[in-house]
């Protein structure tokens, strides 16, 4: 197996291993949805760092 490969795998399944681990909801569901964010494409990231930073503004 190429490293590549390797830390693709290992990176794609962290959120589960960490849970596996841990045994701690939040965190599995925080880093979930962290790699979710970050695997949304550009345009919408910067649409959804806009509209959040409008609703901080309107607190």
């Amino acid at each position: 197996m190429n490293i590549r490969k390797a830390v693709f795998l290992l990176l794609e399944n962290l959120p589960w291993n960490v849970f596996r681990q841990t045994g701690n909801i939040e965190t599995y569901l925080l880093m979930k949805e962290i790699k979710d964010q970050n695997q949304q494409s550009p345009e919408h990231q910067a649409s959804s760092i806009e509209q959040e930073s409008k609703e901080d503004l309107n607190l």
